[in-house]
């Protein structure tokens, strides 16, 4: 079940709801009885849910522009954002409220959302006539309204994008504070005239994937007055740890290469002094600085009043789980009321690999913390995860009740490179090596771990017999020599052993798209509601790479500040591996693998060292249910002890954390 936070806001009262609700069903009634015996009665929906009894096809649609009060293009004049609106008629001429479902994105006119890139459209005289997705076309019948916003620099608004930065964020905000009362609004983007939200009850639950997600996250951050929830769907948490992995370069641009994807052709003539400040303020050397604490949500974690249901794919190698770990980690040390879907997919929203199921979840989520229906969601299970291509388990809380880190030990094995792992350390003086090859990736390294190759060093279980199971985050922690003033370091952990999977290495990332269509909610001829429908992608492996992470050798005292290394001279660095949660099966085996650059995913150093591993000073901390008795039953091997143990002395047990990393 969701965990309560001792601050949190009951959800608002649903007098303002029903009272529309019970305006409008009268109204209907009046006109229909006359008629009622020649007509079938509607289907009575569940109990307590929002039904659509509004005219989609009559409602308001309008763009509101409103003013974020910074200034940043320049220009002498305070920025002013568009949010198109779609709300329900009815209820603003019975004098009632709505609340309020916003997605900001830079991207509703450069790159489209979803599945098939919708983007606005919009009249001849400019009203908003498509809005991506289906939150329109669904909720607004429910007594909803949807508010679309522009990002600052993007589309139809003033100012400029800055990539997760103030100007983002008070982008989004200042129409959450619109809504409240707190900003003002104007009819047009030269208008003098304030427009108020008095339709709205002020309640906000805000929504998106990706870039819209990351500034959902931001805007919770500041703990903003009426952001009642947030759902994130494979949202960056830090903008560090988006192109960087301790110091480690994980895309060929920086910051300032999105935002001249997003920006309007306007703000790319205006914004110059912007796109310099993102090149200055991040350099590729991978150091921490005030720019990354700027866009840091992770810190701010304490101010988020809103409930958050996060959602996330477990190989989304765009946004990596270590997003979702850490923010997950962080709101639960504040006590956030919080759920969780992890999907088998890559950087994919749930409509399109599990549709019908979201729709109806997040119908009943937006049901309870907006319109404030006790339908119990917040007493169902936390976390929905999917086990294997449309195949799901729930949890009462995640990571598990019982789950801990327990710290395994690399050790030399029968060939050079083919180690083993377990509880027992490897002797003092025991090393492994390999030589960076950065035209190799982790999927190259995995299909030969049994052989000795040169560009990796990998350490395996034997086969298990029980099943195990990791849920969180892992850690690990490596001595290592290079030979030359620079080195990249990568940790893998790999499911040993045949599986159906989500081919999430495929561009779709884990799903087909079909040529028919479902519809969701009313529709127009200008927005249909109707998607093509979607099905899971799979593939038939040997193995399956399940976290990752890596890490820039320069950067192994901080992240926040990179030295070169002397060649010859071992270093001490942990590498901090993407939250995961995955069952490694009886009969297959557990395996880490220590390399240099994973092709694709990081950028290689300036060098091509070759590495040498201490073994006996390096270990992997892993996030194990049922903790160091269940790594133990795991790899007991008929009558005899578990792997690795044979070594320890009599009653000696292998250090185990307290708590998770």
């Amino acid at each position: 079940m969701l965990i309560r936070a001792n601050n949190s806001r009951a959800p608002r009262s649903r007098s303002s709801a029903r009272t529309s609700l019970t305006t409008v069903l009268l109204t209907v009634l009046a006109v229909l009885l006359p008629a009622a015996a020649a007509q079938a009665a509607p289907t009575a929906g569940p109990p307590d849910e929002s039904r659509p009894v509004y005219a989609y096809d009559h409602a308001v649609r309008e763009t509101i522009w409103v003013d974020t009060g910074l200034d940043g293009d320049g220009d002498g004049r305070t920025d002013r954002v568009a949010a198109d609106i779609i709300r329900p008629r009815e209820p603003a001429e019975a004098g009632d409220k709505v609340p309020v479902i916003m997605d900001a994105s830079p991207y509703y006119a450069c790159c489209g959302r979803g599945n098939e890139s919708q983007k606005k459209t919009y009249d001849a005289q400019g009203r908003p006539v498509q809005f991506p997705l289906y939150y329109d076309n669904y909720f607004v019948p429910r007594g909803y309204a949807v508010v679309l916003v522009d990002l600052a620099g993007t589309n139809r608004s003033d100012g400029c994008t800055d990539v997760g930065g103030r100007l983002d964020v008070q982008s989004a905000k200042s129409v959450v504070d619109w809504l409240n009362g707190r900003a003002r609004g104007y009819a047009s983007r030269t208008s003098a005239t304030a427009v108020t939200a008095g339709w709205a009850t002020g309640d906000v639950g805000m929504i998106g994937k990706s870039y819209d997600g990351t500034i959902a996250n931001g805007v919770a951050a500041t703990g903003v007055e009426g952001l009642r929830t947030i759902v994130p769907i494979g949202g960056i948490s830090s903008w560090y740890d988006y192109y960087f992995a301790k110091g480690a370069a994980l895309f060929g641009s920086g910051p300032d290469g999105l935002a001249a994807l997003v920006e309007s052709p306007q703000a790319r003539s205006r914004c110059q002094a912007v796109q310099n400040e993102l090149v200055r303020g991040a350099p590729r050397n991978g150091d921490w600085t005030a720019l990354w604490t700027e866009r840091d949500y992770v810190k701010d974690a304490g101010n988020v009043q809103a409930s958050v249901f996060a959602v996330h794919g477990m190989q989304d190698l765009n946004v990596r789980t270590k997003h979702l770990g850490q923010w997950w980690d962080a709101l639960a040390a504040h006590g956030v009321e919080r759920k969780l879907w992890l999907s088998q997919t890559g950087h994919v929203d749930p409509f399109d690999f599990r549709r019908e199921a979201w729709v109806s979840t997040l119908h009943r989520w937006f049901d309870h913390y907006l319109l404030g229906y006790d339908n119990g969601i917040e007493r169902e299970p936390a976390a929905d995860v999917e086990r294997a291509p449309d195949q799901w388990t729930t949890d009462t809380a995640w990571p598990p009740a019982g789950t801990a880190g327990t710290t395994l030990r690399p050790a030399a094995g029968p060939r050079p490179g083919v180690g083993t792992l377990g509880l027992a350390p490897a002797p003092a003086g025991a090393t492994e090596a390999f030589t960076d090859d950065p035209a190799l990736s982790e999927s190259d390294w995995a299909a030969h771990l049994d052989e000795t190759t040169p560009a990796k060093t990998g350490f395996v279980t034997g086969p298990l017999a029980r099943d195990l199971r990791l849920s969180g985050s892992s850690t690990v922690r490596l001595t290592v020599t290079p030979s030359t003033s620079s080195a990249h370091l990568s940790a893998v952990l790999v499911d040993m052993g045949p599986a159906t999977i989500r081919d999430y290495a495929d561009a779709a990332e884990g799903i087909t798209t079909l040529p028919e269509r479902t519809c969701w909610g009313s529709g127009t001829t200008g927005d249909t509601g109707c998607f093509r429908k979607t099905a899971a992608r799979t593939a038939q492996v040997g193995h399956t790479v399940l976290s990752r992470g890596w890490a820039d050798l320069d950067h192994w005292a901080s992240r926040r500040h990179g030295r070169p290394v002397t060649p010859g001279r071992p270093y001490d660095i942990t590498l901090n591996l993407a939250a995961t949660d995955h069952v490694v099966p009886a009969g297959h085996r557990l395996a880490l693998i220590v390399a240099g650059t994973d092709a694709g995913l990081v950028e290689p150093a300036s060098t091509t060292p070759h590495v040498t591993v201490d073994l006996a000073r390096s270990s992997a901390t892993l996030p194990f249910v049922g903790g160091y008795a269940a790594f133990v039953r795991a790899t007991r091997g008929p009558g005899g002890p578990p792997a690795g143990t044979r070594d320890l002395l009599p009653g000696l047990r292998p250090v185990v954390p307290p708590h998770l990393p």
